[in-house]
């Protein structure tokens, strides 16, 4: 098996400022090396690029002379398994991961070495692992409020639907953080698929929002169109999960800048790469916040937005 190179120096920032990192491909000799990190990317997609980019900045930036090899495993377990035994070998200063199963199979195996996890909503998958920390991508609760007093600033009432078996304890920490932010959380559980459109048609008939969590069964590919239908047919907005939600007719959703995601990344693993435990380093949110919106959506619900709102936007759907 053939591992990806790239050696960082620091004689070469200014060249790394200006140019892409060219890969190399090198023997399993590499493999021996004490000093490198290990990164697993589940995904070729441009935001785990864009991560990579500020992580190999960040470590070029804090003067890390280290190997770096990047593994794309790209969700494919028996290449996992076979980076992961090779670490489990002959060792890694730190292993990094991007997205959930890189970082499921990682925890799973790699309990002797830090690991520094990436490309995760939440930290669900590491709560187990003591040698873990992370760069998480879901927005603390307060920042989601705070930007959803922003777009809506008319809303009082915010409504949730959410699988109470994955999402009972954030909705619990949700309700605390609107009463806080002077809101009112509106929270159904649906519990099983056929409970959604119940829950979907009464809670989209009393709140002013309806606000997309992260959720396994609530909010998917295949629940998508009804819970679009039913928040336009109510004129009330929806907060999405993604820029392919608000494409889709959600009024917003909050967007990352995933270079500076990797800058963070490379803020930690300085930290591990210098001793400190991994157990002792708080994981981390993402400090910059951008924003995806939908005018013809804003529109469709007579929502005026303002014209500096709409400036802001990393990208705009009209």
């Amino acid at each position: 098996m053939m591992a990806i190179l790239i050696r960082f120096m620091t004689g070469i920032v200014q060249a790394l400022a200006l140019a892409t990192v060219l890969p190399i491909l090198v023997s399993e000799s590499v493999f021996a090396e004490s000093t490198r990190i290990v990164v697993l990317s589940g995904q070729e997609l441009k935001p785990y690029q864009d991560m990579l980019t500020g992580f190999q900045q960040s470590l070029v930036k804090q003067g890390i002379t280290v190997n770096i090899e990047i593994h794309p495993v790209q969700g494919n377990p028996t290449k996992t398994q076979d980076v992961l035994e090779n670490v489990k070998r002959n060792g890694a200063k730190l292993v990094v991961t991007l997205g959930n199963q890189a970082t499921q199979a990682t925890v799973r195996e790699i309990t002797h070495l830090p690991i520094l996890a990436t490309m995760i909503i939440t930290a669900d998958d590491i709560r187990s692992s003591p040698n873990t920390t992370a760069v998480l991508l879901d927005f603390p609760l307060e920042t989601q409020l705070e930007w959803m007093k922003r777009i809506v600033p008319s809303a009082g009432s915010v409504g949730v639907l959410f699988n109470p078996k994955e999402n009972q304890i954030k909705v619990g920490a949700a309700s605390k953080a609107a009463k806080g932010a002077g809101l009112t959380l509106i929270p159904r559980s649906v519990e099983t698929p056929r409970a959604l459109p119940d829950a979907l048609d009464d809670i989209t008939r009393t709140v002013d929002v309806l606000w997309g969590i992260p959720d396994s069964l609530v909010m998917t590919p295949q629940t998508a169109e009804p819970i679009l239908l039913s928040t336009l047919k109510n004129k009330i907005p929806l907060v999405g999960l993604s820029a392919s939600w608000v494409k889709a007719g959600a009024l917003y959703a909050l967007d990352r800048d995933y270079v500076d995601i990797g800058l963070q990344a490379g803020e930690l693993a300085g930290k591990l790469l210098n001793g400190t435990s991994a157990n002792s380093i708080p994981h981390a949110y993402p400090r910059k916040v951008a924003y995806v919106l939908n005018l013809k959506t804003a529109n469709l619900i007579n929502l005026d937005l303002s014209q500096d709102l709409i400036r802001g936007a990393l990208q705009v759907f009209q």
